[in-house]
């Protein structure tokens, strides 16, 4: 019987440490979900291990086959360039698959849903509730697209108005998105950072939050996380049928 491939999840890393904190928080999640799964946990920045130094060490154990997943909620950058130009030079006896990204995805929409309700939101408050989609930002227009169908998605599951907002890189900020809500009669705005785990960005979106009634928390190890994890993984791992004729 073949063994599955290692799933090597790609984090970015930050001098922040909460930031390492919380993807491993994740990562024990997504091993507790899958038993006899291989999972390891690479940085491309600031933290260790790197993700060249996990290659090295799964190709010297005799590790064929790695899914590698980019710990990112949308195609920007780091996707389409950081992190295939770091595994193109992965030992050759490797053979990598790189997943698709995490977001979009109906279960990080639920997972921001949820971090709203345990700071303080009930489903009876959506109508009357402005929320800001506060996400970190990107100078990739495939990125700041993706955020911005979220937001109209989202908006049309009840809420008063979703407004997204980016922490760097794009506008609005934060602090215009609540103010945007406020002028347009929201009762209340909440902040909804879509963002994976603390940090600098995360930061300036709850700065940016110091009006608003409600600061949600970041996404972080929530079930539904493990959950995309493990399906993007599931979807990189098994081959795409050839087209026919091809």
């Amino acid at each position: 019987m073949t063994s599955r491939p290692v799933l090597l999840v790609i984090a970015h890393g930050s001098r922040d440490p909460r930031h390492a904190a919380t993807v491993h928080a994740l990562v024990r999640r997504v091993r507790a979900r899958r038993p006899g799964l291989r999972v390891e946990t690479g940085f491309l920045d600031f933290n260790i291990p790197s993700v060249p130094g996990v290659l090295e060490s799964l190709a010297a154990e005799g590790v064929r086959d790695v899914v590698a997943l980019p710990l990112l909620l949308t195609r920007a950058f780091h996707a389409k360039a950081d992190i295939p130009a770091v595994l193109r030079e992965a030992p050759a006896r490797l053979r990598i698959r790189q997943a698709e990204v995490l977001g979009p995805s109906p279960l990080l929409t639920a997972t921001l849903e949820r971090r709203l309700y345990e700071a303080g939101l009930t489903p009876a408050d959506k109508s009357s509730t402005g929320v800001v989609l506060a996400s970190a930002g990107s100078t990739d227009p495939e990125a700041i697209a993706v955020i911005a169908e979220i937001a109209r998605e989202w908006r049309h599951t009840g809420w008063c108005a979703v407004r997204p907002a980016f922490a760097s890189a794009s506008l609005p900020r934060t602090e215009d998105a609540v103010r945007e809500l406020r002028a347009l009669g929201c009762a209340r705005v909440a902040v909804a950072p879509y963002v994976l785990a603390p940090g600098f960005l995360p930061d300036r979106i709850a700065r940016g939050a110091a009006e608003a009634d409600v600061l949600a928390d970041v996404l972080g190890p929530a079930p539904e996380v493990a959950r995309v994890l493990l399906e993007r993984y599931d979807e990189a791992r098994v081959p795409v049928p050839a087209a026919l004729g091809a």
